[in-house]
Parts: C-alpha cells; structure tokens; sequence
C-alpha cells in the first residue's frame, strides 16, 4: 500500500485529516460534463447540505532558524528550478551519482495536500498552531525524509520542473534549503518541447508553454541570491569543470563518477517522471544541440535570452 494511502487512512480514522493529491488545475478542466446529483423535490440540483465547503487557505509560517532542528526532519534539500526539456534529468542523473547525494525521480511533493475533513480536526490543528499547509509542509518533509533515508545518503536532490511555482513555498517550508538554477537556450527549449509532440504541440504553442517556466525561474533566481546557477550548454561542454563547481556549491568533494553514471533502464527512468530517452540512458554526457543563430530567436524569445546571456 502506497505512503499516501496508509496516511490517508491513518489521519482519516485517527484525526479527521485527509491527505490528497491535489487537482491538475494547470490542465484545466476533465473532458465532458459530470453528472448533476439530484435531491428529493428539486431534481438536478444540490441541497445546501450536501454541496462541499469551501477549502481551507493553505496559511503555513516558516520556521525560524532555532525551531528548524525540531520542525524539519530534513536538513539542507537541493532543488533543481528549471524549465522543463532544460536537461534536469542529466543534471540529477549525474548529482545521483554522487555517493552523498541521492537524486530520485520527479516526485511533485507539490500536488499533495492536506485537509481537515471536519471540523474537530481542524479545530484539534488549529490548537497545535498548524494550518493547512504546515501540515503538508510535515508530510513533504516526512515525504522527502522517508526517500533520503532509504538510500543512506546524505542530502536529497528534486528536481520536478513543476517546483519552480511553488519556489517561495519550498524555501519556506526548508529554509536551509539549495536552489540550482538550470538554465539553456530558450530556443533550444521551445524546439526540444515541440519535438516531443509535433502535431499536438506546435512551435508556436511550445514557445508559450516554455515561456511561463522560464519567466518564473528568472523570478525565482533573482530572488535567491544564494542559489546556484549552472547552463545546460556548460555541462554538455565541459561535464567535470560544471560538476566540480557544483559540489563546491554543495560543500561536497567532486566524485569522477558523475561524469559516468551508468546505463539506465526502465525501472530507474520513468515515463512521465523526467526524460526516459535514448540519450539519457547511455550513462554518460551526451553532446549538446547547436546554438541557434540570432535570426532563429522568436521575438517573444529574446527578452529571456538576453536575460540569461543567449543575446550574442
């Protein structure tokens, strides 16, 4: 029985809580109409009594520097902020090479959540000064936690490309922790996106898609003056000068294994969950696209390319 599940049934019985995955607002609304629920003298409509209150704000507060040892089982995450198809899963194959640092699968801690089912859980976790999103703050940590133990290392990295929206939350819920900032070629972000799927995602609809990501990880990475930046273009070019400043970043010695960390098969790169492609799966680093020319940059391109040094 899966984590989420036993949570959920534990805190069901035990408190009222309820851990749920949170809803795919980003993808808008499932296909088709749902059926209208019908009560006795008004069919079609719902009574008072059976429509769902409305859902808790997710108010959470950021541990202080002395609480932290006893709010965070935790210490000192790394966070890849990313767009997606900007190289996160080589990044985190070759950081998971690290015999200190343990890189799983995208795991989009972000879209679990926690609620009070009734209103005596919520009063009992109001008493204890935890609002809804301290409580999916103690399940992500215990979430993170659990994997980072498993592997007997000693420092988890995530990388869900999904995690540069919530960038203020995370540095809220761990504030000791390491953002990586990733950054390619916009272009060869938008091209690499659109090849995923020509004909459901045109270049012009990769270009907007891409463009939210990358807008939010200049947000996040001119607000964090202490994070690290890295390109993709770097790594491809010169793998162990990028990981060698990288571990310095992460006050970790350099490990020659990140530049070969091994042949991956399905069980270690999961469909959905970052690339899975045939380049990946080598074990080492692969050569880098060619830089686009500056008559190849859409206009709507060229603002983040300037912003992230592509301008020449």
């Amino acid at each position: 029985m899966s984590l989420a599940r036993n949570l959920n049934r534990a805190l069901t019985v035990t408190t009222g809580l309820q851990v749920r995955r949170a809803p795919q607002a980003a993808k808008g609304s499932p296909k088709g109409k749902p059926g209208r629920q019908g009560t006795p003298g008004k069919p079609g409509k719902k009574s008072a009594a059976a429509r769902p209150a409305a859902p808790q704000a997710a108010a959470y507060r950021c541990p202080s520097a002395e609480e932290l040892p006893t709010e965070r089982l935790l210490r000192r995450p790394v966070f890849i902020i990313s767009s997606i198809r900007s190289g996160s899963t080589l990044l985190r194959m070759m950081l998971g090479a690290h015999p200190r640092l343990h890189a799983p699968h995208e795991l989009h801690i972000g879209k679990l959540e926690v609620s009070c089912t009734n209103w005596f859980s919520e009063r009992a976790m109001g008493a204890l000064g935890l609002g809804r999103g301290d409580l999916e703050h103690l399940l992500w940590d215990r979430v993170l936690h659990r994997e980072l133990t498993r592997s007997g290392k000693d420092f988890v990295v995530e990388k869900t490309p999904a995690n540069v929206y919530m960038y203020q939350r995370l540095k809220d819920c761990w504030p000791d922790a390491r953002c990586v900032f990733l950054l390619r070629h916009p272009v060869s972000i938008a091209r690499s996106w659109h090849e995923t799927d020509p004909v459901k995602r045109p270049h012009d609809t990769a270009v907007t898609d891409v463009l939210r990501y990358m807008t939010a990880v200049e947000e996040a990475r001119t607000a964090d003056a202490d994070g690290f930046t890295v390109r993709y273009e770097d790594i491809t070019d010169d793998p162990e000068r990028e990981m060698r400043r990288l571990c310095a970043y992460l006050d970790v010695d350099y490990a020659p294994q990140m530049l070969n960390y091994g042949k991956k098969g399905n069980a270690e790169l999961v469909r959905g969950l970052g690339d899975w492609r045939e380049n990946i799966r080598t074990g080492t680093v692969q050569p880098g696209r060619e830089l686009p020319g500056k008559d190849e940059v859409p206009e709507r391109l060229r603002p983040m390319c300037a912003a992230w040094g592509y301008a020449s």
